[in-house]
């Protein structure tokens, strides 16, 4: 998949991240940081594109995948606590999780080309 691809879906999706952290009420330490983590996500892939080296390339992708996780984490906090309901958190976390699953398999591509 292209780097493109990659950066339109993150962008949607720190989009989805904004509006729902923007109609919440309350809570503010936990909104923050899952507005955080997940526009973080596609600011690590863009800075990638301008990457000094294939290390550095690389980083900056892994620093998206943390982002992943670290957002998936909150939407499933926010879920147990029951402040938000599994109908919000669901979409987020299968968008999240395809996100992650290219950011994976654009790692691992990077580095074997790497090894070449």
């Amino acid at each position: 998949m292209s780097e493109n691809k990659l950066a339109d879906l993150s962008t949607e999706f720190a989009i989805k991240i904004l509006k729902l952290t923007d109609s919440m009420k309350g809570h503010y330490s936990l909104t923050n940081q899952l507005e955080r983590s997940g526009t973080s996500i596609g600011a690590n892939i863009r800075e990638a594109k301008y990457a000094h080296s294939k290390a550095d390339f690389i980083a900056k992708l892994q620093i998206s995948l943390k982002e992943c996780y670290e957002t998936e984490y909150w939407l499933e906090l926010m879920e147990k606590s029951e402040l938000l309901s599994n109908n919000t958190t669901k979409p987020l976390i299968h968008d999240c999780g395809v996100i992650r699953k290219l950011l994976v398999a654009s790692i691992n591509t990077t580095k074997q080309n790497a090894k070449k």
